[in-house]
C-alpha cells in the first residue's frame, strides 16, 4: 500500500469542498467532481439506493470512456461471433447516511492505470464526509421546503381571509400550490351530484380550458379514495390504471390530496407534474398535504366570514326596507289619499276647479308612481344581490312578488311562447312599466285575493301583424283598464266579475 500522506492536502481538499454547499444537488455533485479529481478517474458517477426519497436521479461527470477497440479478427468462412469487450476496472465505495446506505460512488477510467489500495483508502475518507455532507444539506433542504409551504399556506390564508369570491379562493389555492409544489398543474376538484367529481378550477402555465370541465366519472378505482377524504399518491398518472379522465396522458407523477375541515369534504387538490418529471418526496407528500388541510380550514373560515358580511348586508338592507315602507310608504299613501279626496270635492265646479282638479288628479298619478318605485327598491332591497334577475322572465316574477309583498298573497304568472327569444329590450321595458302600473292599481282597489298575470308573444295584433299581449287580472272591486303602446287595448270588467286590464305591442 503506497503511502497517502503525499496526497493529503488534495484529500484535505476535496473534504473541505463537498461541505460548501448547503444544497442537496449541489453537495452530491462536489462529492462525484471531488472523488474523479482525487482519484484522476475520467468517469465518476453516484448511483442513489432510492432516488425517490430526494427526488434526484444519479450524478455524472464526464461519459464513461469507451474501452479499446479489439483487433479486427482474421478473414474466415464461418460467421464470426461478436468480440467481447473488456470491462474498464471500477472503484466502487458506498456511501452511508445515518446507518443507511444512500448510493455507491462509482469510479472508473483511471489514467495512469488501475486503482490503488491508496485511492480507495482515499475515497473512504471522502465518503465518510460525504455522508455527513449529505445529511446536512437534507437537513437543510427540507427546512427550506417547511419554509416556504408554512409561507404558502399563510399567504393562502391572508388572501382567502380578505374577502375573495368563492371562484378566486378556490384559484388562490391551486396556484400556490402548484408553484410550491413545482408542479405542471394545481386542480381543484369537487363531488358533483351523479357521485363523480369535477375540475372546477385549474392553475397551469398553459390555458387551462382544457382541463376545466373534465369529470371523474362514477366508478373510478380512485373515485372511492377521493370521495372518503383520503390522498392519492400516483406515481404516472399517464399509465395508472386508476386514472381514467381524458387529461391523464399530459402528466405524470402526481398528487391529489383531499381538502377537507372539520369533517366536511370541500374538494380535492391535484398537483400533476409532466410525463418524465421527477417523482415526488416523501417530505413533499407530507408538506402538500398539511397544506391542503390549511387551505382546506381557510376556506371554511373565509366561507363562514363572508356568510357574516352578507348577513349583516342583509340586516342592513331590512333595517333600511322597514324604515322606507314605514316613514316612506305609509306618508305618501296617505298624501295620496288626501289628494284624491279633494279631487272629488272639486269635480263638477267651475272652470278654475277644473284646473285644480286636473292639478291635483296629476299630482295623484306622480304619488302613486313614486310609491310603486319605492315599494320597488323596498323588494329588491328584501332580496340577496346575486338573486338580481337578469332574464325577462325573472324581472317579472320580481314584479309580481314585490306586489305580493304589499298585496299580502303572491299573484300567479303564466308564460305563452318563447318569451326571451321574442322579446326585444325596448318592448320588454315598455311591457314591464304597464305591468308596474297595473300591479299598482290592483293594490289601490280593496278586496282583491287573486291576480293573475299572462304574457303571451304568441298573440297577433288585430292587423295581423307578430305582437305580445299582458294581461292582468283581479278578481278585487271594478276598475278601469290601463293600456298602452302600440296597438294596445285595455277595458275593465264589471263589479264582482273583477278587473282585467290588457296591453299588447308588436314585436
Amino acid at each position: 500500500m503506497h503511502d497517502p500522506v503525499p496526497r493529503l492536502p488534495s484529500l484535505l481538499e476535496a473534504v473541505l469542498s463537498v461541505g460548501t454547499d448547503l444544497e442537496l444537488r449541489a453537495t452530491l455533485q462536489h462529492i462525484v467532481d471531488a472523488a474523479a479529481e482525487l482519484t484522476e478517474a475520467r468517469y465518476a458517477a453516484l448511483d442513489m439506493t432510492d432516488p425517490g426519497r430526494d427526488g434526484l436521479t444519479g450524478i455524472r461527470t464526464a461519459e464513461r470512456p469507451e474501452p479499446p477497440e479489439p483487433p479486427e479478427p482474421p478473414e474466415s468462412t464461418e460467421s464470426p461471433k461478436p468480440p467481447e469487450l473488456p470491462e474498464l476496472p471500477e472503484l466502487v465505495v458506498p456511501i452511508h447516511v445515518d446507518d443507511e446506505v444512500f448510493g455507491d460512488l462509482r469510479l472508473a477510467g483511471k489514467r495512469d492505470g488501475p486503482f490503488t489500495d491508496e485511492d480507495e483508502q482515499l475515497v473512504r475518507v471522502l465518503a465518510t464526509q460525504a455522508g455527513i455532507a449529505i445529511g446536512n444539506a437534507r437537513l437543510y433542504e427540507t427546512a427550506r421546503q417547511r419554509e416556504r409551504w408554512i409561507e404558502g399556506a399563510a399567504a393562502v390564508t391572508t388572501a382567502l381571509l380578505s374577502g375573495e369570491s368563492v371562484a378566486d379562493a378556490l384559484m388562490t389555492v391551486a396556484e400556490r400550490a402548484r408553484r410550491l409544489a413545482e408542479a405542471s398543474a394545481g386542480v381543484i376538484l369537487q363531488p358533483t351530484e351523479d357521485g363523480g367529481m369535477e375540475i372546477v378550477t385549474a392553475s397551469t402555465l398553459d390555458d387551462p380550458g382544457d382541463i376545466v370541465g373534465v369529470v371523474i366519472e362514477p366508478g373510478s378505482p380512485v373515485l372511492e379514495q377521493l370521495l372518503g377524504g383520503e390522498p392519492v399518491f400516483i406515481d404516472d398518472t399517464a399509465t395508472d390504471p386508476r386514472m381514467t379522465t381524458r387529461v391523464r396522458h399530459r402528466f405524470g407523477p402526481s398528487m391529489m390530496l383531499p381538502l377537507q375541515a372539520g369533517g366536511r369534504l370541500l374538494g380535492t387538490l391535484a398537483l400533476p407534474r409532466r410525463r418524465g418529471g421527477r417523482p415526488y418526496t416523501a417530505v413533499e407528500r407530507l408538506l402538500a398535504t398539511q397544506f391542503a388541510s390549511q387551505a382546506a380550514l381557510a376556506l371554511v373560515h373565509a366561507e363562514a366570514q363572508h356568510s357574516r358580511e352578507r348577513l349583516a348586508v342583509y340586516e342592513d338592507r331590512d333595517r333600511i326596507a322597514r324604515d322606507l315602507h314605514d316613514l316612506v310608504v305609509q306618508r305618501l299613501f296617505a298624501t295620496g289619499m288626501m289628494l284624491e279626496s279633494t279631487q272629488r270635492r272639486s269635480a263638477g265646479t267651475g272652470d278654475t276647479d277644473k284646473d285644480v282638479h286636473a292639478m291635483l288628479g296629476r299630482a295623484v298619478d306622480e304619488l302613486q308612481s313614486t310609491v310603486q318605485e319605492v315599494r320597488t327598491a323596498i323588494f329588491a332591497l328584501q332580496q340577496p344581490p346575486a338573486d338580481a334577475p337578469t332574464t325577462f322572465r325573472g324581472k317579472v316574477l320580481r314584479e309580481a312578488a314585490g306586489a305580493g309583498a304589499v298585496l299580502g298573497f303572491q299573484p300567479s304568472t303564466r308564460f305563452i311562447g318563447a318569451v326571451e327569444n321574442r322579446l326585444a329590450e325596448p318592448v320588454a321595458g315598455r311591457l314591464l312599466t304597464a305591468l308596474r302600473r297595473a300591479l299598482t292599481a290592483v293594490s289601490r282597489r280593496a278586496g282583491a285575493s287573486r291576480v293573475e298575470i299572462t304574457v303571451d308573444v304568441t298573440a297577433p295584433l288585430p292587423d295581423g301583424r307578430p305582437g305580445v299581449r299582458l294581461t292582468v287580472f283581479d278578481d278585487g272591486g271594478a276598475g278601469n283598464g290601463h293600456a298602452e303602446g302600440g296597438g294596445a287595448e285595455g277595458g275593465g270588467a264589471e263589479g264582482g266579475a273583477g278587473t282585467t286590464v290588457t296591453w299588447q305591442s308588436p314585436l
